[in-house]
């Protein structure tokens, strides 16, 4: 029937060369979208009249592997099968003329991951380090001068309001204050355990503690909503994790439990509020996910998992602060700040400037989480339509706050397609000059991993538990593909590389200590961008 779907109309198209396989099966095994099968076809040995006669030819059985016509199973182009193809015979090609943009939505479900447009130009890739220090302001050595590199996660009160009394010749702190951490100015984002698999969030987990053991790199790592295993809450390498509670406040039940075990204060607590990749969509994790182990660690039945796209009970800035900060503080004695994450918009400003007026002190940072950021589990209408990205409104935030000169006392991190282009240490540099203490990554954790996803449509099932490199799948099988230290060692390496750019970038502009706010020095080629920002304009 012409409605019928033909492989012509999927997305990617397996090439298979049937002269040079040797039918070992490996690529059907390791497809996980059983996108391709074995089929037996039967042939006649011997010559062919040309009248079509037959005779004396004897049917044989031959194998084949064929594309399975169907876009529910469809081919993602993950090249899992030409990995594991001993001979080279078989690779996904990308067919131009598809109609998967039509199909995916008449399957019943929004199309998820990718972009149209590919990985589009950017407003920090129009911004320059400008700035150089010469003769009368010498530049720094990169690689012999000590750098001063920390950000802070905690309210950072000014020195007026620090409750200070003499006691004979020292000064003591009389009263409470806000508890600050000092910390790289990078974190590794929130991914939970349910949508990483565990051997990848174990990877990420590892990566983190060995940095901060042995590299001397205090970088801090984001739980994601969900909770996590009893064994960690219950051990010293909590002090490097970042506990989120998001509006499912799946897992608090575990976390609640094991409060008079655990040996140190988590790093912070982390409210979400919104996510720059999917505001209004709160989060979804599909029941193929939600295996036995997830089901212990955030104490829910194995259905599809649900989180509302805004904290229930919470209607304004002023009920949030009151009633979700004050009593994330108060479960830890409020010795661990609280902060909170919210989706780039027009609104973040406002937000931000009632987070400054608040007489508690008690909210330790606003992240900024812009539209560029996400994986293949978002959805690419919310990917492409919803959100704002995070520069322009990170300039805002922080100019509110110079004007109010209240700059610094909430700190401001900022995410969502930070390192897109290939240079996250440039990406972060340039959004430290423009206002942020700090970013925060999550995306390019998962491609250290081995993720194959890209902006084009390569793979991006991240959300369906098929994941073929065992990263965002629950499924065993798939899982025990991705080794954690070879995962652990990427991630380390990566952010060796970072720490060393950086500095390289730092010592130009003459700088110790991070350029927060520094927008004199940046440059842009970009007339538009440069008014915004209110940054010089170079042609």
């Amino acid at each position: 029937m012409v409605q019928d779907v033909s492989v012509g109309d999927l997305r990617w198209n397996i090439a298979w060369q049937k002269d040079v396989c040797v039918m070992c099966g490996s690529c059907v095994a390791a497809c996980s979208f059983h996108a391709i099968e074995v089929v037996r076809n039967r042939y006649l040995r011997g010559p062919v009249h040309i009248t079509g006669e037959h005779s004396g030819q004897t049917p044989s059985p031959r194998l084949a592997i064929r594309q399975i016509a169907d876009s529910k199973c469809a081919c993602r182009g993950c090249g899992m099968c030409a990995k594991v193809c001993p001979v080279g015979a078989i690779q996904p090609v990308r067919n131009r003329d598809n109609r998967m943009s039509m199909l995916s939505r008449c399957a019943g479900t929004p199309k998820r991951g990718g972009r149209h447009g590919g990985v589009q130009r950017r407003t920090l890739d129009t911004i320059m380090v400008g700035r150089i220090s010469q003769m009368t302001d010498p530049a720094l050595d990169s690689e012999r001068h000590l750098f001063d590199m920390r950000a802070p996660l905690g309210r950072v009160m000014p020195v007026s309001e620090i409750p200070l009394r003499v006691e004979g010749e020292r000064l003591k702190v009389a009263g409470r204050t806000p508890p600050v951490r000092w910390i790289y100015p990078l974190i590794f984002s929130d991914m939970s355990i349910g949508a990483l698999s565990t051997r990848a969030w174990e990877a990420v987990a590892l990566a983190c503690a060995y940095l901060n053991e042995r590299c001397h790199l205090p970088v801090r790592m984001c739980s994601g909503e969900g909770g996590m295993p009893v064994r960690l809450l219950e051990s010293e390498y909590l002090k490097y994790m970042i506990l989120q509670i998001a509006s499912g406040h799946f897992g608090w039940n575990r976390i609640l439990t094991a409060l008079p075990r655990m040996k140190e204060d988590p790093a912070a607590v982390l409210i979400k509020i919104g996510q720059g990749a999917k505001p209004g969509d709160g989060g979804l994790l599909p029941a193929a996910k939600v295996t036995p182990h997830i089901q212990a660690i955030r104490g829910v039945p194995g259905v599809t998992l649900h989180s509302p796209p805004n904290h229930q009970g919470l209607y304004s800035i002023e009920e949030a602060v009151q009633k979700m900060h004050l009593s994330c503080n108060a479960i830890f004695g409020f010795r661990v700040p609280v902060a909170i994450k919210c989706a780039v918009s027009s609104t973040s400003v406002a937000v931000y400037n009632n987070l400054l007026r608040d007489p508690y002190n008690i909210c330790g940072g606003f992240f900024l989480d812009g539209i560029q950021g996400g994986t293949g589990a978002a959805n690419e209408i919310s990917l492409e339509h919803t959100g704002h990205p995070v520069v322009s409104k990170l300039r805002d935030c922080y100019r509110a706050a110079v004007v109010q000169g209240r700059q610094g006392q909430i700190p401001l991190w900022a995410g969502g397609g930070v390192g897109q282009t290939g240079n996250a240490a440039a990406d972060a540099f340039k959004l430290i000059c423009l206002g942020a203490n700090g970013v925060f990554v999550g995306r390019i954790l998962i491609q250290l991993l081995g993720c194959v996803g890209n902006e084009q449509g390569r793979c991006n099932a991240c959300n369906t538990g098929q994941c073929p490199t065992g990263i965002c799948t629950q499924d065993p099988r798939l899982v025990h593909r991705l080794d954690v230290d070879r995962g652990a060692e990427n991630i380390v390496a990566y952010m060796r590389s970072f720490d060393a750019e950086l500095r390289k970038l730092l010592a130009p502009v003459g700088n110790s200590s991070l350029p927060v706010g520094r927008s004199d020095a940046l440059v842009t080629s970009d007339k538009a961008v440069a008014d915004k920002l209110g940054i010089q304009y170079a042609c």
